[in-house]
């Protein structure tokens, strides 16, 4: 480990491992309920647009909610309280994923699609308060690294998280594998209570519609910060095919759990290797045609996944598209740092979030309509096809993150 990276996780008497602690227990929680969730519909319905309901379930209280999150973090609460709740609701809808599991109700699908909808929630107040954090912890020279290190720690939990929530599947119950995602919250809170830093409290009061509005403005005004969230959306929205994969594990590869755990790990430890290659090599320089391919070369392995019949050939098609995204993710989030002002943090990124939460929960609707029209391989090359598409009219219409360069942000 170099030099400079031990800096960044000693920085501070180690607040940053600290608040890596929460992330990864939080993705870990998520992941594992998440991927309970999509057995448990698919295991009842059988029907890919079941799947794709998960999502919509989840984000329309997610963007009905986000903006006004974000700006609560920039003016009236603390980062690490907002963060601390987000723990304990995500904890508390795992637990009524257990009672609805574990007792004979009528109308059970529905109740899922009731926990999922109050994860949104959740989900709303996390990357406000982490976002927020991160900007005040980490030095403006380090913010490259630190991203790196952050996005392997959150790739981690991609990886276990499935992983084990599919060995609880198979091996033992779904209920165990709800019970577990709440206990993974609660530790999450708890590590959030030992991240202490000092938070300077916006103190401009105008109306909360007109704060949410200049987040808007800024956003829309600033180029690279717009064109990359949009280029991040649509690639997600299009490329994406998590919530297909229960479908493609019992129809294509005829597995159980085990198999849809290691499709839904792969994308995470190819996102880790380039992550922690990131970390420490940043791309200072060509950095927006670096996101332009990254992203492309995205497109072009779920084509690839589409035309797989080989299980492991499709693990390792997974695997590469993860590490292509990892560094999409890295140059992503360290222009969204590098390019916003302190005092807007909660509100950009809670914008940011909309972009992408709403591009995975949608990307989940989308994918299980064009699989019920399509059919289920189709639809990924489809989808494969419309990202690559998306990044050369980008590469067109955004010549300022063609040209970027990411030391002109310092």
């Amino acid at each position: 480990m170099s030099q400079s990276i031990r800096q960044i996780i000693a920085h501070q008497g180690y607040i940053f491992p600290k608040l890596l602690a929460y992330r990864i227990q939080m993705v870990l929680s998520y992941q594992m309920m998440m991927v309970a969730v999509g057995w448990h519909v698919y295991e009842l319905t059988h029907d890919p647009l079941a799947l794709g309901l998960i999502g919509l379930a989840e984000v329309i209280p997610y963007m009905g909610s986000a903006l006004f999150a974000g700006h609560a973090v920039d003016h009236h609460f603390s980062r690490r309280g907002f963060a601390i709740l987000a723990a304990l609701f995500l904890g508390l809808n795992a637990g009524l994923l257990v009672l609805i599991t574990s007792q004979h109700v009528p109308h059970l699908l529905l109740w899922i699609y009731v926990a999922v909808a109050l994860t949104g929630f959740a989900r709303a107040l996390i990357a406000p308060s982490y976002n927020s954090l991160f900007a005040l912890i980490i030095p403006r020279r380090s913010y490259a690294k630190a991203a790196g290190i952050g996005s392997s720690m959150f790739q981690i939990g991609l990886i276990v998280g499935p992983a084990i929530g599919g060995l609880l599947i198979g091996y033992a119950d779904k209920s165990v594998a709800y019970g577990l995602s709440a206990l993974l919250a609660l530790s999450a809170a708890v590590a959030m209570g030992f991240v202490h830093v000092q938070e300077h409290r916006n103190t401009d009061q105008r109306p909360v519609f007109a704060s949410i509005a200049e987040g808007l403005r800024f956003v829309r005004s600033n180029q690279v910060v717009l064109s990359a969230q949009l280029l991040d959306m649509f690639a997600v929205l299009f490329g994406g095919v998590v919530a297909m994969l229960p479908a493609f594990v019992h129809d294509i590869y005829h597995m159980g759990p085990e198999g849809l755990g290691m499709l839904r790990a792969a994308p995470a430890i190819g996102a880790i290797i380039s992550g922690l290659l990131l970390a420490k090599y940043p791309i200072n320089h060509h950095s927006g045609r670096w996101l332009l391919c990254a992203v492309a070369g995205f497109g072009m392995t779920m084509v690839l996944f589409g035309l797989c019949r080989e299980f492991w050939l499709a693990v390792g098609m997974l695997g590469l598209s993860g590490a292509l995204d990892g560094v999409s993710v890295v140059l992503r989030q360290t222009i969204l740092q590098l390019s916003t002002p302190d005092h807007m943090r909660g509100r950009v990124s809670a914008i940011n979030g909309i972009f992408i939460g709403s591009s995975n929960e949608l990307g989940a609707v989308e994918s299980g309509i064009a699989a019920k029209l399509l059919g289920l391989v189709p639809s990924v090359i489809w989808g494969g096809t419309m990202t690559m598409l998306v990044v050369g009219i980008t590469a067109i219409k955004a010549p300022k993150l063609r040209a970027l360069h990411i030391t002109h942000l310092h």
